[in-house]
């Protein structure tokens, strides 16, 4: 995962917040999550909705991991077809749920997703796996290649399941979801609710300086007439009211 942008947007709205990433392999993420040692965490669907909340953000494409002296490196993509002659090994980490992958199944399944990249480097076969892993696991004699015809990994944010997520878990939520910092809700739209709102005197007039003898105060109401308001609360039109008679003509 590269969760960088979203650090990025998180230490801008909330600088005083410290942030720390914790990287765990795909078997340690739900435990992380259900002991506290992380509050959030990116995580590959399924998800277990007993305990834990969840909210899908993307699908990651399937990549076939191969050396670049392969025949396949000349191509832009690769079916599952393409694969039939070939060894892909099947690592137990396996994070796209497959029973089998296309191609030939070796005699033994490699522990790691990162055991079986050596393999690939050693020439014995090929791995299928979500493109992030592929850079992950990245090596100068290697390349991947666009892998059609299989399945995708879907990329969920997930936390432990409540009523309601604490407000920095919801601050984290909003900026994943890209609300703008107006719209993120959590702690910051708890401040704003805490934000007394001015005072109005009868008749709608905000208090500061009262209004003149014989003039509507900006923002008042007159018999009949309500007074319009701009966005923002500030009242429409120029303020003046007009007594009765015809108006006096400047010399």
């Amino acid at each position: 995962m590269t969760p960088s942008k979203w650090v990025r947007v998180w230490n801008e709205r909330l600088p005083d917040v410290p942030l720390s990433l914790l990287a765990v392999t795909p078997a340690e993420a739900f435990g992380a999550l259900r002991e506290g040692t992380a509050d959030a965490g990116l995580v590959r669907l399924p998800v277990d909705r007993d305990d834990l909340s969840a909210i899908p953000l993307y699908t990651e494409t399937t990549v076939v991991v191969l050396p670049k002296d392969h025949l396949f490196a000349a191509a832009e993509e690769v079916s599952a077809d393409d694969l039939a002659d070939e060894l892909v090994l099947h690592p137990l980490d396996d994070t796209l749920g497959w029973e089998r992958p296309p191609g030939r199944a070796a005699n033994e399944r490699p522990e790691t997703t990162a055991d079986a990249i050596e393999l690939v480097a050693a020439g014995v076969g090929l791995i299928a796996l979500p493109q992030s892993l592929a850079r992950l696991h990245h090596r100068k004699d290697l390349t991947y290649r666009t892998l059609t015809e299989v399945p995708q990994s879907r990329v969920a944010l997930s936390w432990l399941a409540a009523d309601e997520a604490p407000d920095l878990v919801e601050e984290f939520i909003g900026i994943v979801r890209g609300r703008t910092v107006n719209s993120t809700r959590g702690r910051r739209a708890e401040a704003q609710k805490g934000q007394k709102q001015p005072k109005e005197q009868k008749g709608g007039q905000k208090s500061g300086k009262p209004a003149r003898p014989g003039k509507p105060a900006s923002g008042s109401r007159t018999a009949g007439r309500p007074a319009a308001r701009k966005s923002g609360g500030a009242a429409g039109g120029s303020g003046k009211g007009r007594t009765g008679g015809k108006p006096r003509r400047k010399s």
